[in-house]
């Protein structure tokens, strides 16, 4: 029998204070009118009430946004990048999302405006506000007449900040984004620093529904060292965080085998409100940093509106009752991306085969 973790949804509500559950309640209360304004779009043939839902639903998701705002500034440890940063760039934001989330964006395209979105979250998290020293970068430049040319950027000095980290990888949908986390770091530190890996097989039960959700971490197929976790700022870059449970399993499970990190980042391109308050509420020292939050949950724990399965749509689904291995899942990236985030596959490497 697998040596198996679970954590139970029952466990997670428990963290949650009474506001938080009036808070969570408001907002689905507020989606509901979403979904029946969605009804109508979807079946009325009639252009006047088309056009008066369509108000509606922008003006719903007007005061979702607002709530939200308020909800999680109040909130230190929660960081929305749609919410903090200045307007002039939140359409960028607004469209990276939408191409996300849009049913005609092809897996190639998702894997493009992901790796975008990893961008954007990395100055939220790492990068920003400019209050750090500068590294100065001297690049030798293909120009050679009159002579070699030199060039000379300023990047932020965050050698202190980011030699310290650790990827952590929540299988199987994390594993891209993980490395495109690892692969900004390795860019930003002036030592060229590759993080430690440490991958966890972890999924929720979709037999079950949101309300007893289980989250069951599968440590015979998880590669990590526990003396590479202690004392370290540990990084999570999950593309979705629906309910925060599978976080939450494991940092609880670290803490019971005696690892204390010295920080927790959770990076998602979306996040629904209850994963995010569930997180911060649950996991010491513990920050959110999300591109985009989204409202509601619903009753299978997936987010609304959502994006559909990011972990499909960035590998591909798996096909019969064995799902690909680590290995595997790299190989299927193909060359283009292997070679891109090539020390980061060798990292990965060494963690699975323990060399």
């Amino acid at each position: 029998m697998n040596n198996r973790i679970i954590l139970k949804a029952t466990d997670l509500d428990g963290y949650l204070t009474e506001q938080d559950h009036a808070k969570i309640a408001r907002m689905n209360e507020l989606y509901d009118e979403v979904l029946t304004a969605s009804q109508v779009l979807t079946s009325s043939q009639n252009q006047t009430r088309l056009q008066s839902e369509q108000r509606r639903l922008i003006n719903l998701y007007n005061e979702m946004g607002e709530y939200m705002q308020e909800i999680t500034g109040e909130e230190p440890n929660v960081r929305v990048y749609s919410f903090e940063t200045p307007r002039s760039v939140h359409g960028e934001a607004s469209r990276l999302i939408a191409k996300l989330r849009d049913v005609r964006t092809q897996h190639h395209e998702f894997v493009y405006y992901t790796q975008r979105a990893y961008e954007l979250l990395f100055n939220l998290a790492f990068a920003g506000p400019d209050n750090h020293r500068k590294n100065h970068l001297i690049v030798k430049t293909p120009v050679a007449e009159p002579v070699q040319n030199y060039a000379v950027h300023k990047i932020p000095d965050l050698d202190e900040e980011l030699e310290n980290c650790v990827m952590c990888v929540m299988l199987r949908g994390a594993l891209l984004p993980s490395m495109i986390m690892s692969k900004e770091i390795q860019e930003y530190s002036s030592t060229g620093y590759v993080t430690p890996f440490a991958l966890f097989s972890i999924k929720r039960d979709d037999t079950r529904s949101e309300k007893d959700m289980e989250y069951i971490l599968d440590l015979d197929n998880s590669f990590y060292y526990l003396d590479e976790l202690n004392d370290k700022d540990l990084i999570f870059a999950d593309p979705m965080n629906a309910t925060g449970g599978s976080l939450v399993t494991i940092v609880k499970y670290l803490n019971d085998q005696g690892v204390k990190p010295r920080s927790i980042n959770f990076l998602n391109v979306i996040s629904a409100l209850k994963g995010a308050l569930r997180i911060v509420r649950a996991l010491d020292n513990a920050h959110v940093f999300t591109l985009w939050m989204d409202p509601v949950l619903n009753d299978a724990a997936y987010i609304l509106p959502g994006l559909g399965d990011a972990g499909d749509r960035l590998n591909g689904p798996d096909h019969g009752e064995r799902p690909r291995n680590i290995i595997q899942l790299i190989a299927d990236y193909g060359a283009t991306i292997c070679n891109l985030y090539r020390s980061q596959v060798r990292k990965i490497e060494e963690t699975v085969l323990q060399l």
